[in-house]
């Protein structure tokens, strides 16, 4: 287990079971929400007034989360800056899956038979 930072938790919110998918396994997109919402937190006191999230650069997750689980999102403001009214594209990402086992737990990915499988392979964009 990791020590949490020296600043207080921007926000702390329990994980439901709303907030699964039909597996029952926290939905990472809740847990970016969670993210975002702490950080627009900071960046709105620092504005005073309101703040969009323009990028989110790069997400890992290390440990699963469960339901029930208590989760405490910390922020710290890096640098502040002009983001130009230019962009037309709305939103683009990566997504990387890994499978796992009833534990959560990394596990080999089923064999697939013939050829029809190789578009399946590697990462899936979105």
């Amino acid at each position: 287990m990791v020590d949490p930072p020296d600043n207080a938790a921007a926000i702390r919110v329990i994980a439901m079971p709303a907030d699964t998918n039909p597996l029952g396994d926290i939905f990472g997109g809740w847990l970016m929400c969670q993210m975002d919402l702490a950080a627009s937190s900071v960046a709105a006191r620092r504005s005073e007034g309101r703040a969009a999230t323009v990028a989110a650069d790069s997400m890992s997750f290390l440990r699963p989360v469960k339901v029930g689980d208590e989760v405490s999102v910390y922020a710290t403001l890096i640098s502040t800056g002009r983001h130009g009214p230019a962009a037309e594209k709305v939103t683009e990402a990566a997504f990387t899956f890994v499978a796992v086992d009833n534990d959560g737990l990394p596990r080999p990915l089923p064999e697939i038979d013939g050829a029809s499988g190789a578009a399946m392979r590697g990462n899936f964009h979105g």
